[in-house]
């Protein structure tokens, strides 16, 4: 009897505990389910803004050689810089040691630069102003000079404010002539 009395009770407890367990079996699953789509929800957030990082340090990167190209196409003395900078921007490679210019890319960039603008001399800003239909800006005899518009203020004199007159009226009428 004593036995068959433990025997219940075990059965009951066991009882007890499998119908607990299937009680908060779904409350676990269902916990488990949102832990696992937090997680998925941050893994996709930490990807997007690993590649947001990526493409932040590549346009980073590329400003950061643009400029020292232009800054260097400027120190060689280049006036067109733009034009110049658009024909050696593909040659200029940037890799982990730096950056090398040329087809090889074996080249140092200020070297590749220095080079590209003795073999472009028309970059480079003209050595004889004028030319063969450049206008006599500067070569007339009369006339005081340049204006100076800082010099114009209230209360100047009237022989002062005639002289400015005049050397406008000069100056355009020479524009007009196309001198």
């Amino acid at each position: 009897m004593d036995e068959n009395l433990q025997q219940i009770v075990l059965e009951a407890i066991k009882q007890y505990s499998q119908s607990e367990q299937a009680r908060q079996e779904p409350v676990y699953k269902t916990e488990l389910v949102e832990e696992r789509k937090r997680r998925e929800s941050l893994e996709g957030r930490v990807n997007q803004l690993i590649e947001e990082n990526r493409k932040a340090r590549a346009i980073a990167a590329r400003v950061e050689k643009e400029a020292m190209v232009r800054a260097e196409l400027q120190r060689l003395g280049v006036s067109k810089i733009d034009l110049a900078f658009k024909a050696v921007k593909d040659d200029i490679l940037r890799s982990d040691e730096g950056m090398s210019a040329g087809p090889d890319g074996e080249n140092r960039v200020r070297e590749y630069l220095a080079n590209f603008v003795a073999e472009n001399p028309e970059l480079l800003p003209a050595r004889i102003p004028g030319g063969s239909g450049a206008s006599g800006v500067g070569r007339s005899s009369h006339g005081t000079g340049i204006v100076d518009f800082d010099r114009i203020r209230p209360g100047m004199s009237s022989e002062e404010l005639e002289r400015f007159r005049e050397e406008v009226a000069r100056v355009a009428n020479q524009t007009m002539r196309g001198l």
